[in-house]
């Protein structure tokens, strides 16, 4: 059986692996799953059609589940799913999707989620992300592994950041912004590339060279976005080693919805 405090109260229809844990006064709803190893500490309420994976680690103060704050919501059983070995600490807010988008709310697996931290319906964040206290994420929003959000960052709804991007803290963002790319601001602005992290992470000095490239062909170059697509091709050719980030840059201008920070 889980570990369930006595003042907690769970549901018998919730789903629990026998090594949870559950703390004091927390609440958990009947159509709630919860993967083994996973921690939830007091004062914790998940509720929704909300699934959770394996070592997750809940801080308290947190409300996990609830139905999105959108006023098209008509009751339909959406979802929130959460993956594995993620940190989620005090007083964070993560609701469930709509049936205008996806249904579902996701996090994927290895981010550290600070406080204060807001999931806004049909979000998808990837895995091995930072968020900062107080960064906030409006419907609809797309995040890519790796991305670090910065303190009090918040984010348009359906705007989508691409791999390894850094948001200053205090950064509003209206457009979606490239692979790799460093910005702060409000409004926004693009300041380079993230190398810091790119070394961090392993990137090679090609790899880096190859992205710094990329980034002067869109931002720098005074060429339109179209003859900056044009010139990715080419260093894709001229940059054999990084080929597969400066593609990754190339095909997020494709896919760009709100238009790019620039």
């Amino acid at each position: 059986m889980a570990t369930i405090h006595p003042t907690a109260i769970v549901d018998p229809k919730a789903e629990l692996d026998a090594s949870v844990e559950i703390g004091a006064y927390t609440i958990i709803g009947p159509h709630v799953r919860i993967g083994a190893g996973t921690v939830v500490g007091p004062h914790v309420v998940i509720e929704g059609h909300t699934t959770i994976g394996r070592d997750n680690r809940f801080f308290q103060f947190s409300s996990i589940g609830a139905q999105p704050q959108d006023k098209k919501w008509a009751g339909e059983p959406t979802r929130l799913e959460i993956g594995d070995r993620n940190t989620i600490r005090e007083f964070c807010t993560f609701n469930t999707g709509t049936v205008q988008d996806k249904g579902v709310t996701r996090l994927g697996n290895d981010n550290w989620i600070s406080a204060y931290v807001h999931l806004a319906h049909d979000c998808v964040v990837g895995n091995h992300t930072i968020f900062s206290n107080n960064a906030q994420l409006a419907g609809h929003v797309e995040i890519g592994d790796w991305v670090i959000m910065s303190g009090y960052a918040n984010v348009h709804q359906f705007c989508k950041i691409g791999a390894h991007a850094f948001v200053g803290m205090s950064t509003s963002l209206t457009q979606d912004v490239p692979p790799f790319v460093l910005l702060s601001g409000n409004p926004a602005a693009a300041h380079g590339v993230n190398i810091e992290g790119m070394k961090r992470r392993g990137f090679t000095r090609a790899q880096i060279d190859g992205v710094r490239a990329a980034y002067k062909a869109i931002y720098r170059s005074g060429l339109t976005l179209e003859e900056a697509k044009q010139a990715l091709v080419q260093q894709e050719t001229d940059m054999p080693e990084a080929a597969a980030e400066i593609r990754a840059m190339r095909e997020f201008l494709g896919v760009a919805t709100r238009g790019i920070v620039r």
